[in-house]
């Protein structure tokens, strides 16, 4: 069923609220003040946590598959991982898994 425009608007102007209350609660009222060690401990891990919450159904379930694990995908985020892990470079991380994941997708087929 397609939701009417007043419905989707509803939407976006909640989640344009929330996000803005999210983001002030951090700079409107803390700004000013130096955050506890403990906070900052614990904010540096989040984007450790999201990407590969963004990552691991991309490479798990792709949708170029119809949800169906796919071996190149796998293998271009285990050598892209173990590239940027031993080397500390980004971009050779991305290079590499884009590589694996491009030859192996022309091998396979």
């Amino acid at each position: 069923m397609i939701a009417n425009h007043t419905t989707v608007w509803i939407v976006i102007v909640a989640l344009a609220i929330g996000s803005f209350l999210i983001r002030f609660s951090f700079l409107g009222i803390v700004g000013d003040r130096p955050m506890p060690e403990w906070l900052l401990r614990h904010l540096r891990y989040t984007p450790v946590a999201v990407l590969p919450g963004l990552v691991a159904p991309l490479v798990l379930w792709p949708s170029a598959t119809g949800g169906m694990t796919d071996p190149a995908r796998l293998a271009a985020a285990l050598m892209t991982l173990s590239v940027g892990y031993f080397s500390r470079n980004v971009l050779a991380a991305i290079l590499s898994g884009a590589a694996t994941l491009y030859g192996l997708l022309y091998m396979l087929g």
